[in-house]
């Protein structure tokens, strides 16, 4: 094995540990582990980067190089090749990202004279159209209409895809949020979540989704401000516990609706942003443009 090799093996299996080291020739020796991570705040993004670092320090040594100064764009361009090879451009581009990111590092503390990884072109991951089905208007309306409302499950349940039929909400915006999230305006109810990024959306209620937000708040008795506002049902009880729905819970739920209305294929949130109900709503949508909301939500 080259000196490069001895210097920069490393076990996938310690990719993770805390005390990662790598010791880079004619750099000098100098503890890694997170440190060229820090700024990234997503633990599965610094765990991703992680691996993907390890396996292209492996990588050059068995290409013989002799020093990590000694990697050109043309490497790394190799290197990618071999990950879409192996793996889809999704997860080719992001391992490119930490390749510059790590040499960018690098570069900052002066240990490299430049990034070979940022004139190295990211790839493109095919381009696919209407994946997502549409969800008409029809099948949405049965799925409303069919759910068992005499008890507390099918109240929360039909309040839960009522919201994010007629307010494009993904799941875990909508399962995010608290009983004042719902509320009184200008004589009309309205609804407050939050989506991805942090950004907050209120849209006051179509009137349909007003009746089945009305109707579960009254049924389940739920009030206490700072409570969730879907929750888990008590085994035994039929009752609302104080814990939130999980996600994984909610689309069970969604499917299983879905099949006792007689859907066929598959529903998820998806299907219920693109469904015509979704659409003919934004068209009247208050505050906020429906296909802005939507695109931020994405």
């Amino acid at each position: 094995m080259t000196h490069f090799a001895r210097a920069h093996a490393v076990s996938l299996a310690a990719v993770s540990a805390s005390s990662l080291t790598l010791d880079f020739e004619n750099l000098g020796n100098f503890r890694m582990a997170d440190v060229f991570l820090e700024g990234i705040p997503n633990p599965n993004t610094r765990r991703a980067y992680r691996q993907a670092v390890a396996e292209f320090l492996l990588w050059c040594s068995s290409q013989d190089l002799l020093s990590i100064t000694d990697v050109e764009p043309a490497h790394v361009s190799e290197w990618i090749e071999t990950q879409i090879c192996s793996h889809s451009a999704v997860t080719a581009r992001l391992r490119l990202a930490a390749i510059r990111h790590l040499f960018k590092w690098l570069l900052e503390k002066h240990l490299v004279r430049e990034n070979p990884a940022e004139s190295v072109p990211s790839p493109r991951p095919p381009v696919s159209r209407g994946k997502t089905p549409m969800l008409n208007m029809n099948d949405a309306l049965s799925l409303l209409e069919r759910i068992d409302v005499t008890t507390v499950a099918g109240m929360r349940d039909r309040a839960l895809i009522g919201l994010m039929v007629y307010s494009s909400a993904r799941t875990g915006a909508a399962l995010g949020m608290h009983v004042e999230d719902v509320f009184h305006q200008e004589g009309r109810l309205w609804v407050q979540f939050s989506e991805r990024n942090g950004k907050t959306f209120t849209i006051a209620c179509q009137k349909k989704l007003e009746v089945y937000l009305r109707a579960y708040l009254s049924f389940a008795g739920v009030a206490k401000p700072g409570s969730w506002l879907f929750r888990t049902i008590k085994r035994g009880t039929g009752q609302l516990s104080s814990a939130p729905l999980p996600q994984a819970s909610a689309y069970a739920m969604i499917q299983r609706r879905a099949g006792l209305a007689g859907i066929k294929s598959k529903v998820n949130n998806n299907n219920f942003r693109t469904t015509e109900l979704s659409t003919h709503f934004r068209i009247g949508m208050t505050r906020v443009s429906g296909m802005n909301r939507i695109s931020e939500a994405i």
